[in-house]
C-alpha cells in the first residue's frame, strides 16, 4: 500500500453530495466539506449560504494516486454534477454552488483542461462546460454539522431526493470503482 497521499478541492454544488459520492470512491482515505474561492477568512455556512462572501461549497479530498489518478477522479466528479449550469445545481442557486476545480499544481491544471476536453468531446452534455479552474488558496473547513452529512442524515428530504440519487448514480456507473464496504 502506497504511503503516498495527494489533495483535490471540488465545487460542484451542495457540498454533502459531493462528500457522499467521494467517500465511496476507492483510492479516497478521506473527504471534508468546506469553503473555497472567496475573499472572507473563516467564513460560515449562513456567510456562504448568503452569497456574497465569494466562496464555493467544496470537497477536500484527500487520496492514494497508486489507487486513484487524479483524472478519474475528475471524470467521477463530472458524471455526479452539471458543470454546464453557471452557478446553479438543480434548485441549489447561487455562485456558493458553481462548478469549480480548485488546483494545487500545475499538474493538476494540464490534467483538469484535460479532462474538460475530453469531456466536452465525449458530448456527455448538451451544453458547453463552464468548470472554473483556478489555483487553491485557501480551504476552510465546513462547521462539524456538515461532516458526513449524508451518512448521519440519509432520511432527510433534501438527502433522499438529491444526495441519494447522485450516490445511486455513481454506484452504478463506476462500479467497478466502488469501495468494497460501501457496495455490501
Amino acid at each position: 500500500m502506497s504511503t503516498t497521499q495527494e489533495s483535490a478541492t471540488l465545487g460542484g454544488g451542495c457540498f454533502w453530495c459531493l462528500e457522499a459520492v467521494f467517500k465511496d470512491l476507492r483510492g479516497v482515505n478521506s473527504v471534508m466539506s468546506g469553503y473555497a474561492a472567496g475573499h472572507l477568512a473563516n467564513p460560515s455556512y449562513k456567510a456562504v449560504c448568503g452569497g456574497r462572501t465569494g466562496h464555493a461549497e467544496v470537497v477536500q479530498v484527500k487520496f492514494d494516486p497508486s489507487q486513484l489518478a487524479y483524472a478519474d477522479l475528475l471524470r467521477v466528479f463530472f458524471s455526479i454534477h452539471d458543470p454546464t449550469t453557471k452557478d446553479r445545481q438543480g434548485n441549489d442557486v447561487g455562485s456558493q454552488y458553481r462548478s469549480i476545480i480548485l488546483t494545487q499544481s500545475d499538474a493538476q491544471v494540464e490534467t483538469a483542461r484535460a479532462v474538460m476536453e475530453e469531456i466536452a468531446d465525449a458530448r456527455i452534455w448538451p451544453a458547453k462546460l463552464v468548470t472554473e479552474i483556478e489555483p487553491l488558496t485557501q480551504f476552510y473547513e465546513a462547521e462539524p454539522e456538515h461532516h458526513d452529512y449524508f451518512a448521519r442524515n440519509p432520511w432527510s428530504g433534501y438527502c433522499q431526493v438529491v444526495v441519494a440519487p447522485k450516490v445511486v448514480k455513481f454506484r452504478k456507473q463506476f462500479a467497478d470503482r466502488v469501495k468494497r464496504e460501501a457496495a455490501e
